[in-house]
């Protein structure tokens, strides 16, 4: 850290510590659950029950209620005995209580016990998973889950499918989706999907998968029809509305059946914990590792007189960002982190074979930051003018949650992967993340790097501006990830986080596929429309800004969009477009391992009685 960035930071110290203290040390009355008589719900399901870590003859099943209850457990029985009376088998759950699912006065909920909130508390929801063992390579069996509650009620799912990790040569379909965020479109894009595919086999998901995600009833219940389960399970009924006509989506019935494999995108990360304030506030206010580091080390005498561990790990989660919820809603493999410091491992980056797939799932991600210059805006190329004396206060620009710049744990974990025997022998090489190597959406821009911190100071050498720059040849996904991955044969890399469709090809063969336009777009940055950039000199700044660095239009790494081969949107003109970026047009992609084809199709929702179109197919695998 250079001098004077430590003298900033000291300088805030003392202003900081009572707001850590209070956040630390307060009573968490908001953070426990309400009283038995406030928290009494039906004895019901809180969602279908969806799969996970399936193995060779054997795949964990999960579902989630709002009570405690006993007794749950999964039943099974044998290919083609559909019925709740052909179900023998048997496996008792596991149950965990969700420790940070929370509702705030910003939730879209239709609940007694969370309506009309003043204030962020405490939302109490249950987590059940039971592993179903010898199963035959292959094959499908029925099954259905079953809670009892705290008054003795049985609930019951329906009877659904499921099946351990399939063979090596079973054909397979895979939907391939990212960037839901409960957004408008999603319901009617995964209903399109099943009425389109049928059953598909896995989906990999590429982050974003809710806005909030501490606020329960974006996953289980918004009221609005978008809650992530309930429209990749078909129990929602979201009211579309295009041209004066209101059409009401199901979503699709999909992860009942297919097992689930997301990654972590930026919207999967929660900021600094607080208590009672707004969970919105809480998500935009993360801050790098580093940072909360230097705190602690700083005062821990204060912070933890005892030297606790468990206290010192859980200090640093709530006061940088953590991404527990998400990790504690999903079961995925663990990855053995290469650190000779400690022992220890982590779902946040995993690999795992499904049939002839090697899928590689990275944790590459950062804070999204608004783009604004104006002197009230905590953005990625700047400070607020009003948090200039008060570095606690910083967002610290577009900074990285997990490192993966050569030589970083990720990284060497990454480079044993790729040398494995496991990846190297699989028919296909699926590498999934969140942020973007190439793409002609906005969020590629500033470059995937640790912002550089610069002063402006006035004559009398007092601090006028904090701002960040990224210079585009320290981006640390196209100078040290996509080499890496090329290198190793990777036929297919993976993504989202721009809300479009849009795919390259590099000169080794490797291709890339954006498939996030699935409920909303921000837009397409080609030939005649720009992203945003910052200018190359701020009057009153000694910060210039190298047009080489925030490119405004196409991809800023140097490879050509390829235009869909079977149907692509036009513009004006009638020519081809590279992409696909509306609010009106939903995309979604199916990886057939058959067939060695990726497929794109789209929905117009502003025609409810259209067909679904492919307008875009390639053949993967060399």
């Amino acid at each position: 850290m250079r001098r004077e960035d430590l003298t900033l930071l000291t300088a805030g110290l003392l202003l900081v510590l009572t707001a850590i203290l209070l956040i630390a040390l307060e009573p968490r009355q908001a953070s426990v659950a309400p009283s038995p008589e406030a928290s009494a719900v039906p004895t019901q399901l809180l969602t279908d029950p969806f799969l996970q870590y399936p193995t060779p003859g054997a795949v964990r099943v999960v579902w989630f209620t709002e009570f405690e209850g006993r007794d749950h457990r999964v039943r099974w029985g044998t290919p083609n005995q559909p019925s709740e009376a052909n179900l023998p088998n048997q496996a008792i759950a596991i149950t965990t209580r969700l420790a940070r699912t929370r509702e705030d006065n910003q939730s879209r909920l239709d609940h007694p016990n969370f309506s009309d909130l003043k204030q962020t508390v405490a939302r109490p929801i249950w987590r059940h998973e039971a592993v179903v063992t010898d199963l035959s390579p292959g094959q499908r069996v029925p099954y259905q889950v079953a809670s009892t509650g705290p008054d003795g009620t049985v609930a019951k799912s329906r009877v659904f499918t499921l099946a351990g990790a399939p063979p090596a040569g079973q054909p397979l379909k895979i939907l391939l989706t990212s960037d839901h965020q409960n957004m408008p479109m999603v319901a009617a894009n995964l209903q399109k999907v099943t009425e389109t595919l049928g059953q598909v086999d896995a989906v990999f998901f590429a982050g974003d998968l809710v806005n909030i995600p501490d606020r329960a009833s974006e996953w289980f219940d918004d009221s609005r029809g978008c809650g992530f389960f309930p429209c990749l399970q078909g129990n929602t009924s979201y009211a579309l509305e295009r041209n004066g006509r209101t059409t009401n989506y199901r979503g699709g019935e999909i992860i009942q059946h297919a097992p689930l494999f997301p990654a972590l995108g930026n919207h999967e990360v929660m900021g600094r914990f607080a208590a009672a304030a707004p969970l919105g506030e809480q998500f935009n206010q993360p801050v790098p590792r580093q940072v909360a580091v230097g705190l602690y080390e700083a005062n821990a005498d204060l912070f933890n007189p005892s030297g606790d561990p468990v206290l010192r790990r859980q200090w640093m989660i709530d006061n940088s960002f953590n991404s527990e919820t998400y990790e504690a809603l999903f079961s995925l493999p663990l990855t053995q982190v290469p650190n000779p410091d400690r022992s220890e491992t982590t779902s946040r980056y995993y690999a795992i074979t499904f049939g002839d797939v090697r899928l590689v799932s990275l944790y590459i991600t950062q804070i999204w930051r608004p783009y604004s210059l104006d002197a009230t805006a905590r953005g990625r190329y700047q400070e607020r003018e009003a948090d200039l004396g008060t570095p606690q206060n910083w967002g610290h620009g577009q900074h990285i949650f997990d490192p993966i710049e050569r030589g970083s744990l990720q990284y060497q974990w990454l480079e044993q992967e790729l040398a494995s025997d496991a990846f190297r022998q699989a028919k296909y090489k699926v590498v999934m993340l969140h942020h973007p190597p190439h793409t002609l959406g906005d969020n590629i821009v500033p470059a995937f790097t640790n912002p550089v911190r610069r002063y402006d100071r006035d004559d009398e050498g007092r601090l006028t501006a904090v701002r960040y720059e990224y210079p585009r040849a320290d981006d640390y996904i196209a100078r040290d990830l996509v080499p890496l991955l090329e290198q190793a044969g990777v036929d297919l890399v993976f993504y989202g986080h721009s809300h479009l469709w849009n795919r390259f090809v590099s000169p080794q063969g490797t291709h890339y596929l954006e498939t996030s336009n699935v409920g909303n777009s921000y837009g397409a940055f080609w030939k005649d429309k720009s992203r945003p950039v910052p200018p190359e000199t701020i009057e009153g700044s000694a910060v210039t800004y190298s047009p080489t660095d925030y490119v405004a239009q196409g991809d800023p790494n140097g490879l050509e969009p390829v235009v869909p081969t079977i149907a692509p949107l036009q513009d004006d003109s009638g020519h081809p477009l590279p992409y696909l970026a509306s609010n009106d047009i939903t995309a979604f992609s199916v990886f057939d391992t058959g067939m060695g084809t990726i497929s794109s199709y789209y929905f117009d929702t502003r025609e409810p009685n259209s067909a679904v179109v492919k307008f875009d197919e390639f053949a993967v695998g060399r």
